[in-house]
């Protein structure tokens, strides 16, 4: 994937480094990123997208908490070698989540709607 692709909308009510998780979370599950890959360094695609070296950090930091991303030091961040349905299946959480949080939702409410979907 040419990381220089990725584009990100100024005025969106979606958060940059939100469109920007969101794009690479693609790029995994559609194949594009295949486990392994590494990644450029924060600054290198903060340089290349002409965002702010912390948006970058915290759209690694997201994508790592939600297991797409691993860190090795100072070897760098590589997309995680875990099975696709995990890395789907923790994108998911994370919009999800990023999702009742912006309507104000707390975890108790977000999760009945969970509940209800299973259920029809």
């Amino acid at each position: 994937m040419e990381f220089a692709a990725l584009q990100v909308d100024p005025s969106s009510s979606t958060p940059i480094f939100d469109q920007l998780r969101g794009q690479i979370v693609e790029a995994v599950r559609d194949g594009r990123l295949a486990p392994g890959t590494r990644l450029p360094t924060v600054r290198e695609l903060a340089a290349v997208l002409g965002l702010a070296v912390n948006t970058v950090a915290r759209t690694y930091r997201e994508l790592e908490s939600a297991g797409i991303v691993e860190t090795r030091g100072r070897r760098g961040s590589f997309v995680a070698r875990r099975d696709a349905a995990d890395a789907t299946m923790a994108a998911a959480a994370q919009a999800f989540v990023a999702a009742a949080r912006s309507v104000g939702l707390g975890r108790d409410a977000a999760l009945g709607y969970l509940d209800a979907a299973f259920t029809d």
